[in-house]
């Protein structure tokens, strides 16, 4: 890991901490790629169920990539094959909650986007300013907000590059939750420790099945989630489900 960026495990939760607060918690590439390993651990270790990720400080959750970086890459070709930390995240298998404290700007919100659940600081503000600099966002700015806030909502963000705070956020569902500052991070890892002693085999295809919702024909879908069905149905975890509904006891998962 890279000392501006933290990873820890607690709970069969992994917690992403992205420590640059003294610059808005700016993301460098060596930052970019500690988290792509960080994503890789998650992914390969059994002792992760869900992960949060959140910025150090008061201000900021991310300002997406530090722009003072972008001129060290020879060519635009280079920059468009470089190691992107929102591509890592939404490869990332386990359940991710964002907790936005503070701004989350350009490649910021593309990464509280690549997030399955986003809740927020009352003090966050989220933009997309690409296009005051330029340029557009290309971690998957324009998907998100579309799927996230709707076209038109979108669209006022991306052609304006303007601000939105947080119960705006909220309003357009881009967020699930908006709460005072000291209580963002304890909430979202309880929301995290919930989903973690879920069975982890069916909250990993629980998440691939709300990702083929959005990608697939409505009849493929419904079909496709009917076959996600019959492979969770077959793991040992459901038959201890099954067991602890009728026992009633906690049910043991085990990842199986």
């Amino acid at each position: 890991m890279s000392d501006e960026l933290s990873f820890t495990i607690a709970d069969r939760v992994a917690t992403i901490l992205i420590n640059r607060p003294a610059k808005l918690n700016a993301m460098t590439p060596a930052m970019a790629d500690a988290l792509v390993t960080a994503i890789s651990e998650c992914n390969q270790s059994d002792a992760v169920r869900a992960v949060v990720v959140t910025g150090a400080g008061e201000k900021a959750f991310s300002a997406g990539s530090d722009i003072t970086t972008l001129d060290a890459y020879a060519t635009p070709w280079d920059f468009r094959n470089r190691a992107d930390y929102c591509d890592a995240l939404r490869a990332c298998r386990k359940p991710v909650i964002a907790a936005i404290n503070g701004y989350a700007l350009g490649g910021g919100l593309e990464t509280a986007m690549a997030c399955d659940i986003r809740i927020a600081s009352a003090n966050a503000r989220f933009a997309a300013p690409e296009i005051k600099l330029g340029w557009i966002g290309g971690g998957g700015m324009a998907a998100g907000l579309s799927y996230s806030v709707g076209t038109s909502n979108a669209a006022m963000m991306l052609l304006t590059g303007d601000m939105i705070d947080a119960q705006q956020a909220l309003a357009w569902g881009l967020v699930s939750e908006v709460l005072a500052p000291e209580a963002l991070l304890p909430r979202a890892q309880a929301i995290a420790r919930t989903i973690a002693s879920r069975a982890p085999i069916a909250a990993e295809i629980a998440k691939l099945n709300l990702r083929a919702a959005f990608t697939m024909p409505w009849d493929k879908a419904i079909e496709y989630e009917r076959e996600l069905q019959a492979i969770c149905f077959a793991t040992e975890d459901a038959q201890e489900g099954r067991a602890a509904f009728a026992e009633k006891r906690e049910p043991d998962f085990r990842r199986r």
